[in-house]
């Protein structure tokens, strides 16, 4: 009895149960939409569930070689992510390494933080660039164009491309993540995998490019459920919800995870200690919390867009100019490392020290102004670098802020300032990509805070709908969308024939 009580009242299993649940509703909602297109809405109502969910049972002939794919293409995502943590790692500690040698000659350590980091970013914008100009950015979108066949997937360029140039843009120390980068990798390993076994299976491509997504975000940060929820949630418009697909996904991300863990451990990618459950006259707070995310999220957006407008027209397409802005956005964050560490990186080293409290009020919100101009110019630029690690620092850094103003205003609620700084973590990002579910899941796994579902939850959903009633438009899709315009417009244009129209 007391062993069933503990796996009743355990918070991860609790939010696993919740997952699950969550996958069941999708699949049975989908399940009934394919069984008869033509019918009416008043039939589709009458529909029972669990009819629904036999003969999805019954339908289900998922291939065994699918099944085994999937579980090599988690094994090899869970492989490279692990490969290319350590590898930029390697590059950051060489480059710090080399300006310790010389911290005691200012007129040595200054140039050279600018010369290292230009000379790395350089060699990431210079690579995306000549060989893999879809390498650039995140490559989030890249993959959800992908799955609607309508972006290619050339995973012999993409992959070296996004390893090295990654590793020099990461290890340059720029505000960008390894996330983005994860999830494009895992996503052409899936596609490379059906190339290499010659799987000629519409429905194999599809789902094991979906799998290599997953298996990459899981790897980059040791979250299983968030790696799932986010291919279901974020990619829900490209993602074939069906049996086949969802098994796959599944199998893919626990290879990863197990991959990942041998190698790394298990313990939280973000370590912040066990914080205080939040009490119930406090939720109210992160109500509002969530309100000012859902308004920084769609304004954020904007500076995203704007920002890669302006780069566009700085550099005109041309090569050199190109890695010549990218030469200088990579010193100038070498520079502003030596003057402020917690303003360069990807942020992960910051989080913890902000979410203790250790600044004051002011400096965060300096540290955080900073951080959104790095953020923008990094990975508006096409530095290929995700944005997710930049965004869950810039929520923490403006939780943390939001959570030591109100403690002073609030004494009889004995606030604990950590607990608004896991909340923020994830508002941002739901704000902003619009996956309330995968930010609350991510936060909650890479912090083992599982206590804290309820405040992140109000705090996620409220950005979410309030920056979609203020009308926000998710990054990625939006992203996307220009992508496919500018794709387009490359199109008709190398359509149009020589010299003006015929005559």
């Amino acid at each position: 009895m007391g062993s069933r009580r503990i796996f009743l009242t355990t918070e991860p299993v609790r939010l696993a149960r919740m997952t699950f649940f969550l996958f069941v509703l999708l699949i049975i909602d989908n399940g009934m939409k394919a069984e008869n297109p033509s019918s009416s809405a008043h039939q589709f109502v009458r529909v029972r569930r669990s009819d629904a969910v036999r003969r999805l049972i019954q339908r289900d002939k998922t291939p065994l070689a699918v099944l085994l794919m999937a579980a090599v293409v988690g094994t090899l995502a869970g492989l490279i992510g692990v490969a290319f943590e350590k590898s930029v790692n390697w590059v950051q500690n060489l480059r710090i390494g080399a300006l310790v040698e010389v911290a005691d000659h200012w007129f040595l350590v200054w140039p050279l933080a600018f010369i290292l980091s230009a000379l790395l970013a350089m060699v990431g914008y210079f690579l995306v660039r000549r060989f893999a100009p879809e390498a650039g950015g995140s490559g989030i979108p890249e993959i959800e164009g992908a799955l609607e066949e309508l972006r290619p997937v050339r995973w012999w360029r993409v992959l070296p491309v996004k390893f090295i140039g990654g590793m020099g843009t990461l290890g340059a120390g720029m505000v960008l993540g390894r996330e983005g980068p994860m999830v494009q990798l895992g996503g052409n390993l899936g596609r490379m995998v059906v190339d290499v076994f010659r799987m000629r299976s519409p429905e194999a491509r599809h789902t094991l490019l979906a799998t290599g997504a997953a298996a990459g975000l899981s790897a980059a940060f040791n979250a299983p459920l968030a790696g799932i929820l986010f291919i279901i949630e974020e990619m829900r418009p490209q993602f074939r919800y069906n049996l086949i697909s969802i098994k796959a996904v599944f199998t893919g991300v626990i290879m990863a995870t197990i991959v990942f863990r041998i190698f790394n451990g298990d313990k939280a990618v973000i370590e912040v200690g066990k914080l205080s459950n939040a009490p119930v006259n406090t939720l109210w707070l992160y109500l509002i919390l969530g309100m000012i995310f859902g308004c920084v999220g769609p304004l954020f957006n904007t500076l995203v867009l704007r920002t890669q407008d302006m780069f566009q027209r700085l550099h005109g397409g041309n090569i050199k100019k190109w890695v010549l802005i990218g030469g200088l956005i990579g010193g100038s964050c070498g520079v502003l490392g030596l003057i402020q560490p917690a303003a360069s990186g990807g942020g992960f080293n910051l989080i913890p020290i902000a979410a203790a409290g250790n600044f004051s009020v002011g400096l965060l919100l300096f540290i955080f102004i900073a951080r959104v101009i790095t953020t923008l110019l990094c990975f508006s630029s096409g530095a290929p670098g995700g944005i997710f690690a930049p965004m869950l620092a810039l929520g923490t850094l403006l939780g943390t802020a939001f959570g030591m103003a109100a403690t002073p205003l609030f004494p009889a609620y004995h606030l604990d300032a950590g607990t608004f700084a896991i909340a923020g973590m994830g508002a941002l990002l739901a704000a902003s990509v619009r996956a309330p579910l995968t930010g609350i899941v991510l936060v909650l796994e890479m912090t083992d805070n599982y206590q804290l579902i309820l405040p992140m939850i109000i705090t996620c959903l409220g950005a979410t709908l309030l920056a979609q009633f203020l009308g926000g438009k998710p990054l990625y899709s939006t992203i996307l969308q220009r992508t496919l315009a500018k794709q387009k417009a490359e199109q008709e244009a190398k359509a149009q024939p020589v010299g003006g129209e015929n005559t």
